[in-house]
């Protein structure tokens, strides 16, 4: 029983952090920190009561990054998004939808500049 206690002791603190997730720097409860998500995003930024809120970056495995205001773990407020393809939108968001004033940018430079609401482009 206690070779197999011993065992699983190691395994814990030997795998690699992105099987389990968590905070690998500064305070992640109330303060400035970093956290590591299971899936393999990466926030850093402010925190309060262990939710991101404040201002950060949210970085995805896929190449995905957001830089800007956070409420109770959701894109709300001011920020820049760039998806991997290349699309960037500056602006507005709520609950992780673009929404607002903003600017959408396409890889070839294209823009769609005005409102949006709820993840789409409504007019100018």
């Amino acid at each position: 029983m206690k070779m197999l206690w011993v065992a699983l002791v190691l395994i814990i603190c030997f795998s690699p952090l992105n099987v389990f997730g968590g905070c690998v720097k500064g305070d992640c409860m109330n303060g400035q920190g970093t956290f590591v998500y299971a899936d393999g995003e990466k926030y850093v930024g402010q925190f309060r009561d262990g939710k991101m809120q404040g201002k950060g970056t949210l970085t995805s495995p896929d190449g995905a990054k957001y830089v800007g205001e956070f409420r109770d773990n959701m894109m709300n407020g001011q920020g820049i998004l760039v998806r991997p393809n290349g699309v960037k939108y500056v602006g507005q968001f709520n609950n992780n939808k673009l929404c607002g004033k903003g600017t959408l940018t396409s890889p070839g430079g294209k823009k769609l500049v005005g409102e949006f609401k709820d993840g789409e482009f409504v007019g100018r």
